[in-house]
């Protein structure tokens, strides 16, 4: 069976590295598209792709392409106007991987359908290392034969793999991870912060959060992080505070009263004000932590 030819729209940190994955397996990436075009003529020359000036081209020159964008304005942007990737979208499938508003992922759905192209939500629950390795957790939403068609490609790039109905429905969950996850990491952020003015030992109290019902994924992704302040980006400060917006959009239209999402999107807030916003979500404890720049912010 041929692999399709792989457009890439959104060349960061997920999208190139998705790219370079495929690139391994022997897709052919024929086309990459950033808004910030020197990015896509980089990642476009490392993997023999064209780095297209426009939208459109990414539909002409692939059969699937992968969008990554970085929020509902963004994806409104590539699936609307005159010279979106609709525009020669017919028969083309469109695996959508942005974290933005259930909304938005129908909205593009219905308008690519108009168009005469098939549209799946790919939610990531995952990061850099596993948009490399191929090892993503992706949580699909779309027609289930649309699925089924691009099943193979998706377990190319995935090591578990939920199909979870309707398009919307990838949007809504990954929008719970991410709410969760960022609960977590602020109540970690503050613990470890109460911790270290109360002058204990913080490897210590680590391994003890680890054996008690204080442990959590967070712990092990960020903690020696949020000690030691090494906040290289995985999943940016910002983009903790969009998502944990996202939930707490979802959270008003459902009459559910959410104030810790509410409390952790403040505190991304005050990332972003502090201009910190692109450091990783671990720099939380720089808001917790006695002595830090935004503790007493």
């Amino acid at each position: 069976m041929n692999k399709p030819k792989i457009g890439m729209v959104g060349a960061g940190r997920m999208g190139a590295n998705i790219a370079r994955r495929l690139a391994e397996l022997r897709y052919e990436i024929a086309a990459v598209y950033d808004s910030h075009h020197p990015v896509a003529v980089s990642v476009a020359g490392e993997l023999g792709a064209k780095a297209t000036a426009s939208l459109p081209e990414v539909s002409a020159l692939s059969d699937v392409v992968f969008t990554v964008v970085t929020d509902d304005a963004a994806m409104d942007s590539i699936f609307t106007g005159a010279h979106s990737l609709l525009e020669n979208a017919a028969g083309k499938t469109f695996i959508n991987c942005a974290t933005v508003s259930p909304e938005s992922h129908e909205k593009a759905a219905d308008a690519a359908a108009k168009a005469g192209a098939e549209t799946l939500a790919a939610s990531m629950a995952s990061s850099i290392p596993q948009a490399r390795n191929g090892t993503l957790y992706l949580m699909v939403g779309g027609e289930e034969a649309t699925y089924t068609a691009n099943e193979p490609l998706l377990k190319d790039i995935s090591s578990a793999l939920r199909y979870v109905g309707p398009v919307g429905n990838a949007a809504k969950i990954k929008a719970l991870v991410n709410m969760v996850m960022n609960i977590n990491t602020a109540g970690l952020a503050e613990g470890l912060g109460l911790g270290k003015a109360l002058g204990l030992d913080l490897d210590l109290l680590m391994e003890i959060f680890s054996q008690t019902g204080a442990n959590s994924r967070v712990l092990q992704t960020d903690g020696a992080d949020m000690v030691t302040r090494e906040h290289d980006c995985f999943f940016s400060a910002s983009h903790a505070a969009k998502d944990s917006g996202i939930a707490n959009a979802m959270a008003k239209a459902a009459g559910v009263h959410a104030p810790l999402s509410h409390a952790t999107e403040a505190q991304y807030r005050k990332l972003i004000e502090l201009e910190l916003g692109e450091l990783d979500k671990s720099a939380v404890a720089e808001l917790t932590f006695p002595g830090r720049a935004g503790s007493n912010f």
